[in-house]
């Protein structure tokens, strides 16, 4: 057996596909599909959020304590146990009516998945160090691209079936046979006492509130930024002061259950602000494209998954081309040029979009444009910003498990700030557009009376007043995308003047 290979490597490898897979399988189909899912059980947009930032901060918890329960546990019972809890989770989601079952089978979920994309991450380094390696980065990069690609069209099928419990069932059963191959590779070894890093169910508690206070005042912000902003204020910064005792008490400890002393590198720093970054436009992108296309387009929901779901393969084939190109020329500095150039493009098409616009001559490209962006930027981080940690086994696996926690918030931050920059915007577009839109105006006696052919007076209104809402919402996604083009510029500027990822 060569000595540089995991002895059970082929399954090691599907154990990584898996659990990545499904990683972003079930975050994407759910973000894609919420709305479909409420009018399933029977909740408000409110409560939904709810049952997102639960889930969230359950997942924080739960990535802040992977290290913890490995070291007691060991890889191959821990992944046992993470998979039974989303298996059950899945299965009280799949036949819940109604807000409390829903609520409990995502945080049931929650316990076990929230960690999988860390678990992947860290597997790979169970290959001796060696050319091996870059075979499970291709399994977790693989999975990662097809899972955010397929996660819109499996939504919509499921639902085009009759069939919505499959959003569940189907991670469910992927996750499960994650196991099997997870059995025949994965060591059953337990760290030693002396070498344990030490936690208590109050630092635990600790971590699930103070992310729940901010991630609440975060997505809350959605409903309540403009109207009631204090008590949302109060929690974020009680949130924050929390973190920040977590975090003085962490780096006081002897053995700390998050070695945030060992992260104080300026390569892993920065790869950690381009890793939020990405999320924070990926959660933006999640809430801004299908309102773009639904609400401005009047795009049906099937088509934009289906389309979502071609034009997220490159993806794919920007992944294939970057693993091929990273064995000649490794720097970092030309991916990111590549990446960001990419986001330019993809904010530039939608930026010029008409109502007479086409999905696939027009946004087709720009959405292919976006997956290649997503895996040149954080494909690359994900290989750079972790080099000064290779050879400090713990610094790494506590790297991989902050910026996962990290991610959680970024998601969250780019979702509200897109939809509280198009509420201002659509509110300042209406107004302007129903002053000049007004019984007199020519604008509205036109349409008016043309309408007015087909119809009678009071129809004749209704549908003027959504085409002024369409208008609007149609104005305030091409400025935000004109922004974006402004950020994708700034951030080409600052990589060829960075001196960190050359």
């Amino acid at each position: 057996m060569d000595a540089a290979r995991h002895p059970q490597q082929p399954a090691l490898l599907a154990t990584i596909f898996m659990l990545n897979s499904v990683e972003f399988l079930q975050t994407g189909m759910i973000a894609f599909s919420a709305s479909a899912i409420m009018g399933r059980i029977n909740v408000s947009p409110d409560e939904f959020v709810f049952a997102t930032v639960l889930y969230a901060a359950i997942a924080i918890t739960a990535i802040a304590t992977q290290h913890w329960m490995v070291e007691r546990l060991g890889w191959r019972a821990f992944v046992q146990l993470s998979v039974a809890l989303f298996v059950v989770g899945g299965a009280i989601c799949a036949t819940s009516g109604s807000l409390a079952p829903f609520l409990l089978g995502r945080a049931i979920m929650a316990c076990g998945g929230g960690g999988f994309m860390t678990t992947a991450r860290l597997l790979i380094n169970l290959i001796p160090p060696s050319p091996e390696r870059l075979k499970g980065i291709a399994a977790f990069g693989t999975a990662l691209a097809l899972g955010n690609a397929l996660a819109p069209w499996v939504a919509v099928t499921a639902f085009d079936t009759d069939n919505w419990s499959a959003i569940f069932a189907i991670p469910s059963a992927i996750a499960a046979s994650a196991v099997v191959f997870a059995n025949a590779c994965l060591p059953r070894g337990l760290t030693l006492d002396k070498d344990r890093s030490q936690s208590s169910p109050w630092l635990a508690a600790s971590i699930f509130c103070v992310s729940l206070l901010s991630l609440y005042a975060v997505q809350r912000a959605v409903y309540d930024f403009y109207s009631d902003a204090v008590p949302l204020l109060v929690c974020l910064v009680a949130g924050l002061a929390g973190g920040w005792l977590v975090i003085r008490q962490q780096r006081r400890h002897a053995r700390p259950m998050i070695a945030f002393l060992r992260l104080m590198h300026p390569r892993y720093l920065t790869g950690l602000a381009v890793f939020s970054l990405c999320y924070v436009i990926l959660g933006a992108n999640n809430a801004m494209l299908p309102l773009l296309l639904q609400r401005s387009l009047g795009a049906p929901w099937r088509a934009v998954g289906t389309m979502q779901t071609i034009g997220l393969m490159s993806s794919l084939l920007a992944f294939v081309a970057m693993v091929m190109l990273l064995k000649r020329w490794p720097s970092a500095r030309k991916f990111y040029v590549a990446g960001f150039a990419f986001l330019f493009f993809f904010a530039r098409q939608l930026s010029r979009l008409t109502p007479e616009a086409s999905l696939w001559e027009d946004v087709l490209p720009a959405i292919a444009a976006f997956g290649a962006f997503l895996i040149l930027a954080m494909v690359t981080t994900a290989i750079h910003s972790f080099a000064d940690l290779q050879n400090d086994p713990i610094g790494f696996n506590h790297g991989q498990m902050v910026k996962n926690m990290g991610s959680q918030f970024g998601v969250a931050l780019g979702v509200v700030g897109s939809t509280l920059l198009m509420q201002w915007r659509i509110s300042e577009h209406t107004t302007t557009l129903a002053e000049r839109f007004h019984g007199g105006s020519a604008l509205f006696v036109g349409p008016r009376d043309q309408l007015n052919a087909g119809m009678d007076a009071p129809q004749a209104v209704v549908q003027l007043s959504q085409m002024l809402t369409q208008q609007a919402n149609l104005l305030a996604g091409l400025e935000y995308y004109s922004l974006l083009m402004v950020v994708a510029v700034a951030l080409v500027g600052i990589v060829m003047v960075q001196r960190v990822f050359k």
